[in-house]
């Protein structure tokens, strides 16, 4: 797996992936296992019944993980933003408790169901739809990627979306959906700018994005928190777009894109003199290098789930349905 590691600077302040493989044989057999022929030919990514087993092999990983605060029990089955969010998850979670998660709970997948586009050329890449036993009436969408045929599929995205807000895909003859490309000028934004855009409209505004939870309310909450008397927030928004990070989209039926893309973002508290960085939690701390003195810089890796419209549509603006994020590290100063 590859990682797209950027840049770690908050302007002034003080601290601040996808490998091409070239193959020769692609095509399913009778048996429905997948063999490799070529990237130039359009063939979906996957068997149903190999979607399945992944899903349920990524599940029972990331319980086996979950339950020891170990990543390395899960590490080959994440990658992208969800492996950087999991990865230190699993990391404080084992500094706070060395034996072990008290609290676990295992992680039940139901109800399934599997959109696996028809494309050329790697990644090969699909989508798993499932009713969780966590995170009440929302559905779990899974992205399942791989780069080689001998690689594991491993999970990137992962975001929870209420079951109204999914939408229908489009599909062939046989089911199969379409993939969207990345540079493609269809829809009211090209699904390679989607992370970029909402980076800028985080820090400035526009009326790019539509109104919601994850972009006018959450620049509302920002600025609130910016306000507080003896303690200066700063944030920064930057897109993360190769690699395993990379935005995937799907055709809706509309003729739009649902679109699965991955922003990081540092943000920074600085104390007045006389006060103090409020006390952070156990998990924070277990991620902090330095010592907390007048302030506390914080990355955090979000993935986030979006309807792109058709160009020349209506409304034309993109609505954000979900957003999971995870601090990664932090530095006290």
């Amino acid at each position: 797996m590859s990682r797209d590691r950027g840049p770690r600077r908050l302007g002034r302040l003080d601290r601040s992936a996808l490998t091409a493989v070239s193959l020769t044989v692609l095509s399913l057999t009778a048996s429905g296992c997948v063999v490799v022929h070529g990237e130039k030919e359009v063939l979906p990514a996957t068997t149903r019944a190999e979607a399945a087993k992944a899903l349920q092999q990524f599940t029972a990983a990331y319980n086996k993980a979950d339950e020891a605060f170990d990543s390395s029990l899960d590490a080959a089955h994440v990658t992208g933003a969800l492996g950087d969010i999991d990865a230190a998850r699993l990391k404080a979670g084992r500094v706070v408790h060395p034996d072990g998660n008290p609290s676990h709970s295992p992680l039940k997948l139901t109800d399934a169901k599997f959109t696996v586009p028809k494309k050329a050329g790697w990644p090969r890449w699909f989508v798993a739809d499932a009713r969780g036993n966590k995170g009440g009436d929302l559905r779990w969408l899974l992205v399942f990627t791989r780069n080689d045929l001998d690689d594991p599929w491993q999970v990137a995205f992962l975001t929870l979306v209420a079951a109204d807000d999914v939408p229908e895909f489009k599909k062939d003859a046989d089911g199969w959906a379409e993939a969207v490309p990345a540079n493609s000028t269809e829809l009211a934004v090209p699904p390679a700018d989607l992370s970029k855009d909402y980076a800028t409209f985080l820090k400035s505004g526009g009326k790019g994005f539509a109104d919601g939870t994850h972009t006018s309310l959450w620049r509302k909450q920002r600025a609130k928190e910016s306000s507080k008397p003896g303690l200066v927030t700063q944030y920064i928004d930057e897109p993360l777009t190769r690699g395993d990070y990379a935005p995937l989209a799907l055709r809706t039926t509309d003729g739009g894109a649902l679109v699965f893309f991955t922003t990081r973002r540092y943000q920074k508290q600085t104390a007045a003199a006389g006060a103090s960085i409020p006390t952070p939690s156990e998990g924070v701390q277990a991620l902090t290098t330095g010592e907390i003195k007048q302030s506390l810089m914080m990355e955090f890796v979000s993935n986030e789930v979006a309807l792109d419209p058709k160009q020349g549509s209506a409304d034309g603006r993109v609505s954000i349905l979900g957003r999971i994020e995870g601090m990664t590290s932090a530095q006290g100063s």
